[in-house]
């Protein structure tokens, strides 16, 4: 029995390695399907942001696999290009893997210091696991003690002072660097939690907003208030008028490619020009080329890329990644703040340690706390015949009566077990186990006992 982690982040692997480990839900849903046929994997949850991607198993001891092994078979890797890549892994076991998804849902291995958005990833992960049954009882006891934990770190206003996300620090960023968005004119291709984030922000920023939505969807779809819409398809007839276009979605191939946004920008210089040869006006710039049209500044926020890179190479084009936002800073108090984070991670993981370590026990505790309340019935039985009630009102006392005594079983042994070590706790439980046999045998309720 084993928990296992193998992840990629932000920190040691560029965007273009990031991207050979990115998974959508179809590829995520069908990674599940197959690890679950792995001998020795008892559950499965993958998370996968633009920043990050994580598998964590839970193990048996037949278990004789490699963690990043099986990633690089999910994504048909050969061999050689596995060794490669190697360096940008992570692997992580038991307390470390543990500790480092506390951190991770408490966003303190986010690129974004307190980021908003890393425990809801979070969350949907381990939801969709779940979904598709690839979540053992062990994984999810783990992510549950994980996400609480971390909405009670994100309490803390001095780990994330204000709301926190790679949108905003985006935005900050370019504000930093002399650029304005009051009044200007900005295209976000994509609806998605990030896109609708994104539209949000630049329109409270001041700028005119337009987001991109599927054309069989949009008569549907709900966008940002005070956001206009427009086909997807249409995307490039507003694009040459845009000062900003921010793009993030899920798709795998480009929302803007390098011939797209040439061909684009050629076609709106040649206006421009006509335009400018009919009022008289310049059409030649002073080195003497047809003058450009505006200034266009690109913000690729997804992983995978959703901007050819190569559109960086064309004359008035700035292009953002999603690593050129970054905050490095952290103040005292964020640095108090993290220490206060992580005791509170130790003291969820201490809690969940104590039910993993002795997580094979609980059948047989279980098995005990059922014997103890037919024990205790049994004892009963006479008493319980000999009270003036109907048939249907003494099932009901019986019932009432295996059910608090289970609950006192639990209350014993769990209590029990915070205040003994784990060697004592299970020479109690056999002894336990000794106590409610009689010949080898547990004790078995006879039929007639139920009978008047």
């Amino acid at each position: 029995m084993g928990i296992l982690m193998a992840g990629i982040d932000h920190s040691i692997a560029p965007i273009d390695i990031r991207t050979v480990f990115s998974f959508t839900k179809r590829s995520t849903e069908e990674a599940y399907a197959w690890l679950k046929q792995v001998k020795g994997i008892e559950g499965c949850v993958l998370i996968s942001t633009c920043n990050r991607m994580e598998l964590y198993l839970s193990t048996g001891e037949e278990f004789e696999g490699d963690v990043f092994d099986l990633l690089c078979g999910l994504r048909g890797l050969s061999r050689q290009l596995a060794q490669e890549y190697r360096s940008y892994f992570r692997i992580r076991q038991e307390r470390e893997a543990v500790h480092h998804l506390f951190r991770l849902a408490g966003g303190l291995e986010s690129r974004i210091l307190g980021d908003d958005q890393i425990i809801t990833q979070v969350k949907d992960a381990f939801t969709f696991a779940r979904e598709h049954y690839a979540a053992d009882h062990v994984l999810e006891t783990l992510f549950r003690q994980a996400i609480t934990a971390a909405k009670k770190v994100k309490t803390s206003d001095e780990l994330s002072p204000s709301d926190q996300s790679v949108v905003r620090t985006a935005i900050r960023t370019l504000k930093e660097e002399g650029f304005t968005f009051e009044g200007k004119t900005c295209m976000v291709i994509g609806n998605g939690v990030m896109g609708k984030l994104a539209a949000t922000q630049l329109q409270q920023q001041g700028a005119d907003v337009t987001v991109t939505v599927r054309q069989y969807r949009s008569g549907v779809v709900e966008i940002p208030r005070h956001c206009s819409r427009i086909d997807y398809g249409r995307r490039m007839d507003l694009f040459d008028r845009c000062d900003y276009v921010l793009s993030a979605t899920v798709s795998p191939n480009y929302t803007l490619t390098k011939e797209l946004v040439a061909q684009c920008r050629s076609s709106a210089a040649e206006k421009a020009a006509l335009t400018a040869s009919k009022h008289g006006e310049a059409v030649f710039s002073d080195d003497g080329k047809v003058c450009q049209p505006k200034p266009v500044v690109l913000i690729d926020l997804a992983v995978p890329r959703d901007i050819d890179p190569g559109i960086a190479e064309l004359e008035g084009v700035r292009l953002y990644d999603i690593d050129c936002f970054r905050e490095e800073a952290v103040s005292e108090a964020q640095k108090k703040a993290i220490a206060d984070a992580e005791a509170c991670f130790a003291e969820q993981m201490e809690e969940f340690f104590d039910w993993y370590e002795c997580v094979d026990v609980i059948p047989r505790i279980q098995s005990i706390k059922e014997q103890a309340a037919i024990d205790l019935e049994n004892r009963l039985t006479k008493k319980l015949r000999a009270l003036p009630m109907e048939e249907t009102e003494k099932a009901t006392l019986r019932e009432d009566i295996e059910s608090a005594a289970e609950r006192m079983m639990n209350k014993l042994l769990f209590g029990l077990r915070g205040n003994i070590s784990e060697a004592a706790f299970r020479e109690c439980i056999a002894g336990l186990e000794k106590v409610y046999k009689e010949n080898g045998k547990p004790y078995v309720r006879e039929d007639n006992d139920r009978q008047p």
